[in-house]
């Protein structure tokens, strides 16, 4: 084992295969741990003769603070929050909550804890003041290009690619994207690439609705359709104009899959909850939560080193298929034939 001197934490977490914060918060007195491995935990340290550094804080919580002023996000945002209590859980670890968009609260909190996870819109100047205090710091959402900070995303890119072939798939050429109100870094990702696959398709034509969400869907569609411009598929950038957009098209007498079909995006408790049933893309809140968590850790007990580069983690999508989705039944009724012909021909322009 060497000197005794050189039995750390991690030395004590290896034996007893704990996690250090759980060793942690034993030795500290700390709640969140059983009386039992609170014993084995102590018993361990003595036998390996370890003793607590000099000066050494007892503060080794974990703070996971969540911006309050994001409505639109906030049931994404109690997924990460389920998904990272959980793995703290498991790890027998505790964490602070905070959801709060205070500047100074976030500052407080980089110079009382281990480590953050920041999940939303937090003011740049804030970050920028937690980061220097040198506290590690993992972020869910969007940062600036080749920022050098860690960083838990999903795959808004990727994901509109993916409901594009879904749709060209089910035949539809004719598709709506309604974006709502503009600004919104993920809607622009799904579009940018729903926009990639449409362009590589010559009979597929992609329309982009951005309206303000208090005047509404139906004004914006009543003018693409003025225009002459009848989609047969509607691939919405939320869950929330998913579900305006279903009110807005069966009172205009549409049937849904039968004359239009309609996709959202996040997977919400709504989706299910409406008739028909909401196709959309789940967004894995939960594994995100985890993962920022273990990635935190990871850095809390292997800091970054000047010069060595952040890390973006990508936790990938899926479609849920329910039934307000279908094949395009436009289309099949003017040729029975073509639907099957240029199906195969755009899949293959699309792998």
């Amino acid at each position: 084992m060497g000197s005794r001197g050189r039995v750390t934490l991690q030395t004590i977490a290896r034996e007893v295969g704990l996690s250090k914060y759980a060793v942690s918060r034993s030795l500290a007195g700390k709640s969140g741990v059983s009386e039992e491995t609170r014993t084995l935990i102590r018993a361990t340290a003595e036998r390996l003769g370890y003793t607590r550094p000099a000066g050494q804080s007892q503060t080794n919580d974990i703070a996971v603070v969540f911006h309050d002023l994001d409505a639109v996000n906030s049931e994404l945002y109690m997924q990460i929050q389920n998904g990272v209590q959980r793995e703290a859980h498991r790890l027998g670890m505790a964490l602070r909550v905070r959801w709060t968009h205070s500047p100074d609260q976030l500052e407080e909190l980089a110079r009382s804890c281990a480590g953050l996870l920041l999940v939303g819109p937090h003011d740049r100047e804030a970050i920028a003041a937690a980061t220097a205090i040198g506290v590690p710091i993992v972020r869910f959402g969007w940062v600036d290009p080749l920022e050098q900070a860690d960083q838990i995303t999903g795959t808004d890119h990727e994901a509109g690619q993916a409901v594009l072939q879904y749709l060209i798939g089910l035949g539809h050429r004719s598709i709506c994207y309604v974006n709502g109100t503009p600004g919104f870094r993920g809607r622009r990702e799904r579009f940018y690439g729903a926009r990639e696959i449409a362009e590589r398709c010559e009979e597929v034509s992609l329309h982009v609705l951005r309206f303000d969400e208090q005047v509404g869907f139906g004004e914006a569609f009543r003018d693409l359709k003025a225009k002459g411009i009848h989609p047969t598929a509607f691939f919405c950038a939320h869950d929330g104009l998913a579900l305006t957009v279903v009110s807005e098209l069966l009172g205009q007498g549409y049937r849904i899959p039968d004359d239009v079909s309609v996709v959202g995006f996040g997977d919400f408790s709504p989706a299910t909850q409406i008739s028909p049933p909401l196709t959309t893309v789940k967004m894995e809140g939960q594994e995100g939560g985890a993962v920022g968590l273990r990635l935190l850790l990871e850095r809390i007990e292997n800091p970054r080193l000047p010069g060595m580069p952040a890390r973006r983690v990508m936790i990938a999508s899926r479609i849920v298929e329910r039934r307000s989705a279908g094949p395009c039944k436009v289309a099949v009724a003017t040729d029975p034939e073509k639907p099957q012909s240029e199906i195969a021909r755009n899949n293959a322009l699309v792998k």
